[in-house]
């Protein structure tokens, strides 16, 4: 193993490159990530496109607002309809419609307040400065949720316009009504949001990337490319699986709430899945996977870093325990495979020759760990540690591997 060692003349220099590295690292995640979307959206159905459609139907929302508003209306005031339209297309027809009314509350106190404050102030400054500390104080009360910031933007707008007669107060709650019922509209209409889909793809995208993390660090310890700078590298992206984590887990929530208030026709008309969810204990098996991704990067990172380390494994065993990572990384493709249904994917941990050959790579492990404890005990703890935490990786991948 390589190491990287830190004296006071290259401290700053090591220090600056290591932020370097991990904002370079930050930057390509990033870019696959986009191109993993981009790709997705041209492939065919999934969560992507389906995040595609839904900003396509915001704006629509929004044009066919201003159209009724400003061109076949013709209110001088229709701003205000777009503008709610665009807020209303929400993830969910029982969202939008929760949101719609504490939206338009908002916009009615907001705009009542501002009116008030004009017709005692009778000034422009002196309006905003009596109304809008009150209204952003309203804005944190809990029947509003997210929404009560617009009465104080409403309260703004309304005062700065300079129209805060009774005619001009009732023209922008009627518009916010307009924007409120085409944007709800557009939504339930138009592909209705039934957030099937989501929570199987956020399950085998975990899987997947789980498993990109564990060849990429089977890779660096086969090669011998392993030190400090690399193992926080991997170690950092280990910590973004907790980023996919918290998606499937509102994935799970928003695919609950996706079907309030979406009747057989609606759902017909997005034409979402009817294969069943997975179960919720495929969440929380994923999740204990990504924990022990992470423990396992942590380890590692740990035993590259010789402030914090007095002892790495011998090289040839961290080689050996590189294959063994990768298999388990071949494991979690599968496992992603699996779950999203498609043909001819076949788990590895079933396969004999790959069983056989796990089985091998933990025999060599155990025996370098026996070797190690007649030598070192320091060494011996670290290795313990990497072999106990791919145990736990592959019971979680493999149930029937438990007890072996």
């Amino acid at each position: 193993m390589t190491r990287v060692i830190d004296d006071g003349n290259n401290g700053g220099h090591g220090a600056t490159s290591g932020r370097l590295a991990r904002a370079a690292d930050a930057v390509r995640w990033e870019t696959r990530s986009v191109g993993r979307a981009a790709r997705a959206v041209v492939r065919g159905p999934g969560r992507e496109r389906d995040l595609l459609v839904q900003s396509l139907k915001t704006a629509l929302a929004a044009l066919l607002a201003w159209l009724v508003a400003q061109v076949w209306l013709g209110d001088p005031m229709a701003l205000m309809a777009p503008w709610v339209a665009l807020v209303l297309v929400q993830a969910t027809v029982y969202s939008s419609l929760v949101t719609g009314a504490r939206q338009f509350a908002a916009i009615c106190v907001g705009a009542l307040v501002a009116s008030g404050a004009q017709a005692v102030t009778d000034d422009t400054t002196g309006a905003i400065a009596l109304s809008v500390p009150v209204l952003v104080l309203l804005s944190n009360w809990p029947r509003f949720g997210d929404q009560g910031i617009y009465a104080a933007t409403t309260a703004v707008f309304t005062i700065a316009s300079g129209t805060v007669s009774a005619e001009a107060v009732g023209h922008r709650l009627g518009q916010a009504a307009l924007g409120a019922v085409i944007g709800v509209a557009v939504n339930a209409l138009v592909l209705p949001p039934v957030h099937l889909r989501d929570v199987r793809e956020n399950l085998a995208a975990l899987a997947r990337e789980a498993g990109e993390v564990l060849h990429a660090v089977a890779g660096d310890l086969r090669e011998g490319e392993w030190d400090a700078q690399t193992a926080v590298g991997r170690l950092n992206a280990a910590k973004r699986l907790q980023d996919r984590l918290d998606a499937l887990r509102s994935a799970r929530g928003w695919s609950r709430e996706s079907m309030r208030l979406t009747s057989g026709v609606l759902r017909r008309l997005h034409r979402a899945p009817s294969q069943a969810l997975p179960s919720e204990d495929e969440d929380e098996r994923l999740g204990r996977i990504t924990g022990h991704v992470t423990a396992l990067t942590r380890s590692l990172a740990v035993a590259a870093d010789e402030e914090r380390s007095p002892a790495a494994p011998d090289p040839e065993v961290l080689r050996s325990y590189g294959k063994l990572l990768e298999l388990l990384g071949d494991s979690c493709r599968a496992e992603s495979d699996r779950l999203l249904g498609e043909e001819g994917s076949a788990d590895p941990l079933l396969d004999e020759r790959t069983d056989a050959a796990m089985r091998d790579l933990h025999t060599r492990l155990q025996e370098g760990l026996t070797q190690e404890a007649g030598r070192d005990a320091a060494r011996t703890a670290v290795l313990g540690t990497l072999v106990l935490q791919a145990e736990n990786l592959w019971t979680d991948l493999a149930p029937d591997a438990r007890g072996r």
